[in-house]
């Protein structure tokens, strides 16, 4: 029932939000009386807080497996974004607007988390794409890492760009393609415009 719980609680979290979803909208899509979700879960914050651990470690394992691939790096930053996006619903609600606004705790230690794991990902990608030919050399790689960082996590933010609340995935790609552009040699620029022609079709 905890498994149960958790999942729908993600479900409806990520579709309308931290702060809008109720334990009683939990308990009732559940079918089941909100006495049982306290048995397990003593109050909302509880909950919240299992729902972000919980999606944090799906996304991190689901890169991990994109990574283990060993696509171009160009490629598997494509690659990641859409995961990414599709496992949290392109973020429509803002559930991460949310989450830093009504839960600021859980927002920075989820950032902490994520920045481990991104910044990492990120270095290995960089590397590579140096190896192959498609990213400049006369970078500072940790420089570079913590600006995507930084930047993934801005767009985020609805007042600064409410152009996210409608299509999250138009402007990740545009940011994406912002930072490929800034990194990459003339071979990779080609392949950079390869795939965004082929996602126009």
């Amino acid at each position: 029932m905890k498994e149960k719980i958790l999942n729908k609680a993600n479900e409806l979290f990520l579709t309308y939000g931290f702060k809008s979803v109720t334990m009683d909208d939990i308990a009732e899509k559940l079918a089941i009386s909100k006495k049982t979700i306290y048995a397990f879960y003593k109050k909302k914050d509880e909950l919240v807080r299992a729902c972000v651990l919980d999606v944090f470690h799906q996304v991190s394992e689901g890169i991990d497996l994109i990574c283990a691939i060993n696509k171009n790096p160009i490629e598997e930053l494509f690659e990641i974004k859409d995961f990414v996006l599709n496992h949290l619903k392109s973020e429509k609600s803002s559930p991460l607007f949310q989450l830093k606004k009504y839960y600021p705790k859980f927002f920075h230690e989820l950032q902490h988390k994520q920045f481990e794991v991104m910044n990492e990902c990120v270095q290995e990608n960089l590397h590579r794409g140096i190896k192959e030919g498609l990213f400049r050399k006369e970078m500072d790689l940790d420089f570079i890492s913590r600006i995507y960082f930084s930047g993934t996590t801005m767009i985020k933010d609805i007042e600064l760009f409410p152009k996210g609340i409608e299509n999250m995935q138009e402007l990740q790609t545009e940011y994406l393609e912002y930072h490929i552009r800034a990194i990459a040699t003339s071979k990779g620029i080609k392949i950079l415009e390869k795939i965004v022609q082929s996602n126009e079709k």
